[in-house]
């Protein structure tokens, strides 16, 4: 209840902070919908990973090594690519069909749909089929089935990103939450009996003859197949819904929109994910699996930021496609990114200053990594405003530029990776993903500005980036003469309530006392 209490407290005050901050009436009407759908969408997005956070120490205290960690991260970070090459795009260009007038919502769909279960069904069948070479290629021979279990959690998520675009183009949040967190919910439950519960009852007659001990981390991807299952049978009401009416023609123009975000999709999930699928193949110091454990087990310690950024996206999308032929949209778009930036920054102090006590949330044996922390937490940052500064070539369907940003930022991640990687290890795969995304984030501000103009409060920002710097510059400089963890985080709970007030300061009170001097804040 206490996670979920901040979470209000945080969404009233956006909320207000909205509502006082618009220049008029309309942007403050369509802002105000945006922070509630994102409270929505974000309560159970936060909800959900910070649910799914707890499996990170249950990994962490019952996996018997480290390297089993490794596993899951370099597994899990190959189904996020894969996950994005079989939707292909279409959760964009649906949203962008559906809403395009003249076309029919319900053909877009049911087209779509039709898509991705054909692509995704053949993606199964021939992964299930040469699974044996695909495993020795990664590594994981005797463990085929791993390589199996994936595919099918695979493709059945990216068959499932079409329902739960709709969901989210109909205004069902609610729904679209309930199934997210149900499937978050079992995949937990799942894990828990067979990781921490099976082993104690393993000589029970009723489980000794199916369940196997020594299989281990193998019950982590049975857990997740179970829950993938059936949170895809609870989408066939939404699956279901439309008529159906595909259309070839719909498919190519769709297809034609969408591919370029495929390689956008493409190496933009490689900037995110490349450190961890490549990382056994460049570590020379050790065992590489162990070092990836480790890491992937420190970068989940920064996983807050990334659910302020998936809930905000959530909410952000079909919002800015609904607001584009309204004249005041560029308003809102400018707002959307200080507010964006304002409490990324307000996160980024939380999780630097309580680190001492978030590390608890992995064992012991994991905490040399967590110096990579709050460089994940900057990545996630300037990735997050790279996603706002994005639409301006999806609105102008010029998304050719996101892949021409994405590719720049892969070479730029394989450079440093394959570069720095072998000798400095992990804090190299933590410093490509940050360089990748400040560069990427800087060409698309410059580029946009020649064909979309959004008046972005830069002076603001970038005051706020000051402030933000020199408030973590004062933390560390008091650190170094500090040893006590608890003084620490007292300090910088000052710390964190004085950049509060200046959000109160800066941008509450003096729009409040403009408003009750009937002075438009435009002025």
């Amino acid at each position: 209840m206490h996670i979920c209490e901040r979470f209000r407290t945080f969404a009233r005050f956006w909320h207000l902070s909205i509502l006082v901050m618009a220049s008029n009436n309309k942007v403050a009407t369509a802002m105000a919908a945006l922070a509630k759908d994102t409270v929505i969408y974000g309560l159970s997005s936060i909800i959900g990973k910070f649910l799914n956070w707890l499996l990170v120490p249950l990994y962490t205290f019952v996996l018997a090594q480290q390297s089993d960690y490794g596993i899951v991260t370099n597994l899990y970070a190959w189904t996020a690519l894969l996950l994005v090459i079989l939707t292909y795009g279409m959760e964009t260009g649906f949203f962008r069909f559906a809403t395009k007038e003249g076309e029919k919502p319900n053909a877009v769909y049911t087209t779509a749909l039709t898509s991705l279960f054909v692509t995704s069904s053949i993606f199964a069948v021939v992964v299930c089929l040469f699974s044996h070479p695909i495993a020795a290629w990664l590594g994981y021979q005797g463990h085929e089935e791993f390589i199996s279990l994936l595919a099918i959690v695979v493709a059945m998520d990216a068959f499932a990103s079409i329902p739960f675009a709709y969901l989210r183009y109909k205004k069902q949040a609610i729904r679209f939450a309930f199934l997210k967190l149900l499937f978050v919910f079992l995949n937990i439950v799942f894990n828990i009996f067979f990781l921490v519960i099976c082993p104690k009852i393993a000589d029970a007659s009723w489980i000794s003859w199916w369940y196997n001990p020594a299989y281990g981390v193998g019950y982590v991807f049975v857990a997740n197949i179970l829950a993938t299952g059936i949170q895809t049978l609870c989408l066939i009401p939404a699956i279901t819904a439309e008529k159906y009416a595909f259309s070839g023609a719909l498919l190519k123009r769709m297809l034609r929109y969408s591919l370029p975000l495929l390689v956008l999709g493409v190496a933009g999930i490689m900037n995110q994910t490349i450190d961890r699928i490549i990382f056994p193949f460049l570590y020379q110091g050790g065992d590489a699996q162990t070092q990836l454990g480790i890491y992937g087990a420190c970068f989940k310690v920064a996983m807050v930021m990334m659910m302020f950024t998936q809930a905000f996206r959530y909410a952000y999308e079909p919002f800015v496609f609904g607001q584009y032929k309204d004249k005041n949209s560029v308003n809102a778009y400018a707002d959307a990114m200080k507010y964006y930036i304002i409490f990324s920054y307000l996160i980024l102090l939380g999780m630097i200053i309580y680190l001492d006590l978030l590390k608890y949330i992995i064992a012991s044996s994991y905490w040399e990594g967590l110096k990579v922390v709050p460089i994940v937490l900057w990545t996630y940052i300037f990735q997050g405003v790279y996603f706002n500064l994005s639409f301006w070539y999806k609105l102008t369907d010029q998304t050719k530029w996101g892949a021409y940003f994405s590719l720049i930022g892969l070479c730029i991640t394989v450079i440093i990776q394959v570069l720095f990687v072998p000798r400095f290890g992990y804090m190299a795969s933590a410093a490509s993903s940050l360089v990748c995304f400040f560069l990427i984030m800087l060409l698309s501000y410059f580029i946009g500005k020649r064909h979309l103009a959004i008046p972005y409060d830069l002076k603001r920002i970038g005051l706020y980036t000051v402030i933000t710097i020199a408030l973590l510059g004062v933390y560390y400089g008091i650190r170094q003469f500090v040893t006590n963890s608890w003084g620490m985080m007292g300090i910088g709970t000052v710390i964190v309530l004085i950049y509060c007030a200046i959000i109160y300061k800066l941008d509450l009170y003096v729009f409040r006392h403009r408003r009750s001097n009937g002075t438009s804040s435009a002025h």
